[in-house]
């Protein structure tokens, strides 16, 4: 294991079973856990070509006029929640980000039981009308998931657990959330703290990032930021506030932020999360860790270890703060 700008770099390539993964990986994913709530992996087997098609067509798209945007904008997507924001529409912290970017899910036709029953964040995605812009989407995603179900699987044996402990409680069926973000180049006037998106921690189990080459994205550790530059051929991965929760805090959600960059950005989220309908509860085989409650030093004051009945429900509360129109509108 070798170590950038102090966040663990890990080879992931022996991670190849979901079902018996290497000890060594296991334990190093588990110490950056404990240590940071990031890493980068690299290894893992998702196509580099692929990466590179998907961000060439992004920035096909994010050059378009906002006329030709907004025809897939979110306001079209309805309950499901997909499509195109605008810079400003999204908020962290109350605050709009200096972002635009695009919606996605897994992809599910009309005779889902879940769409049949209108439930929110499930149905089709909307895309642009760039050849190849679907398949590359949908292909990435899949090969994502792949990856996330793999790296769940370490993250149990990190913790002591069966391998299976997540994919037979959480995330079997997982819920698939999926971003492309484009950050317009911006110089904030001197003395003001504006940024590309503030402090915040993620929501779920486990976020996938991949970052183009301009950087900006920064980590809070022990109290200062660091720079998570962008590693060629690596993901970026964190864990989210659910996960905090399930292991009673021993692995922590990090708050992490991105600078205003100096040229155009591209970053590509990935949320491999539970499913909707998951009862999320503390690990039970780690009820002898006490739980500290670390309210008074997260950026929210939030206590996530009072989180509590279905994932879906939570996740609505959290999305609903971020787009609070679409909210009024839609759900």
């Amino acid at each position: 294991m070798a170590e950038v700008d102090e966040i663990p770099l890990i080879d992931v390539a022996r991670l190849t079973d979901a079902d018996a993964p290497p000890r060594d990986v296991a334990d190093a994913i588990g110490a950056a856990c404990r240590e940071f709530g990031f890493f980068y992996v690299v290894g893992h087997g998702v196509d580099e070509e692929l990466c590179r098609r998907l961000e060439a067509l992004s920035r096909d798209f994010f050059a378009l006029e906002v006329e030709q945007k907004l025809q897939i904008s979110m306001a079209r997507g309805g309950r499901a929640w997909r499509g195109y924001f605008r810079v400003g529409d999204e908020l962290t912290s109350g605050r709009p980000d200096q972002k635009e970017g695009i919606y996605f899910g897994s992809e599910l036709g009309d005779d889902h039981p879940a769409v049949q029953a209108g439930t929110p964040l499930f149905g089709r995605n909307l895309f642009p009308e760039i050849a190849g812009f679907r398949e590359a989407v949908l292909e990435y995603m899949t090969a994502l998931t792949e990856l996330g179900h793999r790296l769940m699987a370490a993250l149990a044996v990190s913790l002591e657990l069966d391998a299976a402990y997540f994919a037979d409680r959480y995330t079997r069926d997982p819920l698939i959330l999926f971003r492309i973000f484009h950050y317009p180049r911006m110089q904030p006037p001197p003395g003001d703290p504006t940024w590309g998106v503030g402090e915040h921690t993620d929501y779920g189990l486990l976020t996938i990032l991949r970052q183009d080459d301009a950087g900006g994205l920064q980590v809070k550790s022990r109290g200062r930021w660091i720079d998570a530059p962008p590693v060629p051929g690596s993901f970026i991965c964190n864990i989210g506030d659910m996960l905090d929760s399930l292991t009673r805090g021993i692995y922590r959600s990090t708050p992490h932020r991105v600078l205003p960059p100096s040229r155009d950005r591209l970053s590509f989220p990935f949320f491999f999360d539970p499913n909707f309908d998951a009862e999320v509860r503390p690990i039970e085989e780690l009820a002898d860790h006490p739980i500290e409650d670390d309210s008074h030093q997260r950026w929210d004051r939030a206590n996530v270890h009072e989180i509590s009945g279905t994932y879906g429900d939570y996740l609505l509360g959290k999305v609903s703060k971020v787009f609070p129109q679409l909210k009024r509108e839609v759900l």
